[in-house]
């Protein structure tokens, strides 16, 4: 298979943002590290896997200014393993796992910066918080008990859909109720800035809609490596 151009798919796709202050998160899931050494020295930063074992693995042999973003479901028992350097995990789907995730940071002394996932998809095989969970939960008391976390905003996966009207609603609904939750009191813990919403085949619409950061893969690296 041909290697693709890093460069120039970083400029192309950059050259689309309609918003210049959302970040980039490059999913490099199932890519080898030669690849992701060219788009770092492109001058990407904040790297995106959803497969605990491969993102430890890549980040022993990368630069350690990486940021590591986890952005697949994540089992509780291999929290332990990125803990102690993971940058943001997207993908927190309940509050066992948020639980988990509190207790590891505790072992290795650091705060863990989180995003809430909510279920805004259509599908059911999608995890996430509904609205109602989110709110009782972030009004609570239990979170006020988790002192090795940080929730720094939501993410959300739309539709696996070409109606792009279906997919604007999910987004528009979760840009909604960011702004809703961002307007409460909330816990210190919680200090909502970003909006993980949007990948190689929606980010325009989830820019649109208010993201603040996107995770783009096969539109940097190419078609996804399934050997």
């Amino acid at each position: 298979m041909e290697e693709p151009d890093i460069i120039n798919n970083l400029e192309k796709t950059l050259s689309t943002f309609k918003n210049p202050d959302c970040r980039l998160v490059a999913v490099s899931k199932t890519k080898p590290i030669s690849i992701l050494e060219q788009a770092y020295a492109a001058g990407i930063r904040d790297f995106g896997e959803n497969k605990v074992q491969e993102m430890t693995e890549k980040a022993d042999q990368l630069p350690k200014d990486i940021r590591w973003h986890m952005i697949g479901h994540l089992q509780r028992n291999k929290v332990k393993y990125i803990a102690p350097y993971v940058h943001l995990i997207h993908s927190v789907d309940s509050l066992r796992l948020l639980k988990q995730i509190d207790k590891e940071g505790k072992k290795v002394e650091r705060i863990i910066p989180c995003l809430l996932q909510v279920h805004i998809a259509k599908e059911e095989t999608k995890y996430g918080w509904d609205e109602k969970e989110l709110m009782d939960f972030l009004s609570g008391e239990e979170i006020k008990t988790m002192k090795n976390i940080h929730i720094a905003g939501l993410m959300g996966m739309a539709t696996n859909t070409d109606n792009l009207e279906t997919i604007r609603n999910e987004f528009k609904g979760l840009s909604q109720l960011f702004d809703k939750l961002k307007s409460m009191v909330l816990p210190e813990q919680v200090q909502l800035k970003e909006l993980s919403m949007g990948m190689s085949a929606d980010y325009l619409i989830a820019q649109d809609e208010g993201s603040t950061m996107v995770r783009i893969g096969s539109a940097i690296f190419g078609a996804r490596n399934y050997n």
